[in-house]
């Protein structure tokens, strides 16, 4: 009979407390292991390609580099890693970047332990889970699952590297900041601002900024 290798899953949050809680929980289980865990979405790049776990655990909503454009980087590299989302936010946005990223789940923070260990061992065994709140705001497409009420909202045109650009924006970073974080030149930056404020019709930093805590892009 060939073993049966335990899940090994890699957490990513910047909240240390809630990240440790998680991975004991975890370790907890006969059939997981945690193999590694990082803090932001920055740190998590190269420990994930190295590890090669089979499912990885991230919040969205975390200082620094957005984890949606890792995720799309990460499973270029290897498809096999599959992404699990989990959060206190479930705002239309985050759900929608989810999606795009080819996330395998999306999970609140309110749910207890079991059904995050279920989502673990659903999206392992290759089904996707989202949580029923969510699940219910979903409708399923030949393309893949889709938000049920899509509005004309602006922010439907926007990829999600624009949409990490606006994050940064709108938490103050300057322009050296925000390319150093995406590693782009500052130049690609200026051009990159100048279409969103066409693509939106908005005219400057601070409309980009308040458009972005209004849609939820940004958390206060």
């Amino acid at each position: 009979m060939a073993e049966v290798l335990p899940i090994k899953v890699f957490l990513v949050d910047d909240h240390s407390v809630f990240r440790e809680g998680l991975s004991a929980q975890v370790s907890d289980q006969p059939d997981m292991v945690v193999v590694g865990d990082a803090k932001d979405a920055a740190s998590c790049f190269a420990p994930i390609l190295h590890t090669r776990p089979d499912v990885v655990l991230a919040d969205v909503n975390m200082p620094g580099q957005s984890i949606f454009s890792v995720a799309v980087d990460i499973t270029k590299q290897d498809p096999a890693i599959r992404f699990l989302f989990l959060s206190a936010f479930n705002q239309d946005v985050f759900i929608e970047q989810a999606i795009e990223a080819r996330a395998w789940g999306f999970l609140t923070k309110s749910e207890s332990f079991t059904i995050i260990s279920r989502a673990i061992r659903d999206v392992k065994n290759g089904w996707v889970h989202y949580s029923r709140r969510i699940k219910e705001r979903l409708v399923d497409t030949p393309q893949g699952p889709r938000l049920a009420r899509q509005t004309a909202s602006r922010r439907f045109k926007m990829t999600i590297r624009e949409i990490e650009l606006l994050r940064y924006i709108a938490s103050g970073m300057s322009v050296k900041e925000i390319a150093q974080t995406m590693c782009i030149s500052c130049k690609t930056v200026d051009c990159h601002k100048t279409n969103l404020m066409s693509k939106l019709d908005l005219h400057n930093r601070v409309d980009l900024a308040r458009f972005a805590f209004r849609e939820g892009i940004a958390i206060p």
